[in-house]
């Protein structure tokens, strides 16, 4: 066996491996109000003054609805074994409650359709953050009853596509939802309310739990799992104050979902963390049984890793414009005092810190700390400034770069036992990013939003190679 053929072999991935490229429902369809659909809280959001970067809404976005086959024949010539996307649930259910729109759920129909014709194995996310804005008016994921219609929603949807998908996730990024969306405001509705936003994490949680149920009530064989974002956590120093700080952030932001899902329990000192916030969670925990809804046992964990925060809690600290906590509107509860450091690693075009092995740490971490079960990187990517030549192509070494990277983490953790099972990288196409509008551009293809053109990206032909060869080349490291 030559030189080459040892490094190949010892880099590559496990057979079966799910090779991907995610994305979301309101970041790429458009068509906000066609063939029936209701409105969402970020169909609403997007319209406040000075909540998106230029005023920009995805009220076309890159016309994914329209334009779906074409995508799909893309993703084929791409290699992709497995496509990610989420269902907008204002288009199947327009008030988030009641009849369901046969128009909504007749496209998820059809790409479904589409990429199995191709051979792409479609991964359904019930839940990406376009909560009805129907339901927000009734009080929104604080309220109780929202977990219990996300439970109708998601057994309307796998009852008409279940028998052609087997792999579902079903709230993506709780934290994201619950923080951004109810204590800092940086999200879609736009609130600003500690407590409620504790609330919402646990009814999150909740809906996830009640999905699941009701999903396996319909039909047994599908594999259903829920899906965190999760970061590295290091201290600044070795200080009391840091080592305090990483604490708090770690289980704010990683144990409080972790345990839950994994343990059926919140972490007693988080809850601490929470002080008054938690309070009224705390007193419904007694009566409700939800932990045992919330920890029913998963087919899978979905876990979405970008970056590595590194914290202080020495007053005055540096913080990073990224991920900054405020006097008023942070999402950090019960971590008023902390600070984010930079650590002097490189950044993305989100002033995110590049940490590949980070990525191994977290899985290596659930692995090791939590009852066994498949693991699947659900989202990795990197918005940069990309610049496109006169035929559209985008030469990104950076993102080809941290992609790798994170594939070689990837690639060592499955070596030290982690059972990861599959990568999707985020994301297929540039799309609208939220809060930050068109400016940001994570795809592997580069989208021209006034011509809608679609270019693959040096990085999406790497990717392909990738896909093709099923691992790396070079040593591991």
């Amino acid at each position: 066996m030559t030189t080459q053929q040892t490094q190949d072999q010892q880099l590559r991935f496990p057979e079966g491996f799910a090779w991907g490229a995610a994305t979301s429902a309101y970041q790429i369809e458009g068509a906000v109000s066609e063939d029936g659909r209701g409105r969402s809280i970020w169909d609403t959001f997007a319209r406040l003054p000075g909540r998106v970067v230029n005023g920009e809404n995805a009220d076309v976005a890159v016309d994914h609805y329209h334009r779906y086959r074409d995508d799909v024949r893309l993703m084929a010539r791409l290699g992709l074994g497995a496509y990610r996307f989420s269902v907008s649930w204002p288009r199947v259910q327009p008030d988030g409650a009641g009849a369901v729109n046969q128009r909504g759920l007749d496209f998820y129909r059809r790409l479904v359709d589409e990429l199995l014709g191709q051979g792409i194995d479609p991964w359904v996310t019930l839940y990406h953050w376009d909560l009805p804005q129907a339901l927000e008016d009734a009080g929104g994921w604080p309220a109780r009853d929202t977990a219990l219609r996300f439970a109708d929603y998601a057994a309307a949807v796998h009852d008409a596509l279940g028998d052609r998908v087997r792999n579902w996730s079903t709230v993506n990024e709780p934290w994201c939802a619950a923080f951004l969306g109810y204590a800092s405001g940086e999200h879609a509705p736009g609130r600003r309310e500690p407590a409620r936003a504790v609330l919402a994490a646990h009814h999150l949680l909740l809906g996830h739990g009640l999905a699941m149920a009701a999903m396996r009530a319909q039909r047994a064989g599908s594999r259903i799992g829920g899906c965190v974002n999760l970061y590295a956590v290091s201290p600044l120093t070795r200080s009391a104050a840091d080592l305090d700080a990483a604490r708090r952030i770690d289980g704010l932001q990683n144990r409080l979902f972790l345990d839950a899902l994994l343990r059926g329990e919140y972490p007693a000192d988080v809850l601490a963390d929470l002080g008054e916030a938690a309070e009224g969670l705390a007193e419904g925990l007694a009566e409700t049984g939800d932990m045992g809804v919330i920890s029913a046992p998963m087919d899978m964990l979905l876990i979405n890793y970008y970056s590595r925060f590194t914290v202080s809690g020495a007053p005055g600290g540096a913080v990073s414009a990224a991920a900054a906590p405020t006097d008023t509107g942070s999402p950090w509860v019960g971590s008023e005092h902390v600070s984010f450091a930079g650590s002097g690693r490189p950044v993305t075009g989100m002033g995110w810190e590049i940490d590949h092995d980070g990525l191994r740490e977290v899985l290596l971490r659930v692995a090791g700390d939590y009852p066994r079960i498949p693991l699947v990187v659900s989202e990795n990517g990197a918005a940069f400034d990309d610049v496109a030549d006169a035929g559209g192509f985008v030469r990104d070494p950076e993102r080809r770069d941290y992609i790798e990277a994170h594939l070689r983490a990837c690639h060592s953790a499955i070596g030290q036992g982690a059972p990861l099972v599959g990568y999707f990288a985020w994301s297929l196409l540039d799309n609208f990013e939220w809060a930050w509008g068109y400016g940001k551009r994570f795809g592997l293809v580069r989208v021209d939003y006034p011509t809608q053109r679609r270019v693959p990206k040096e990085s999406a032909l790497w990717y392909a190679e990738t896909i093709r060869r099923g691992g790396l080349t070079g040593p591991a490291q």
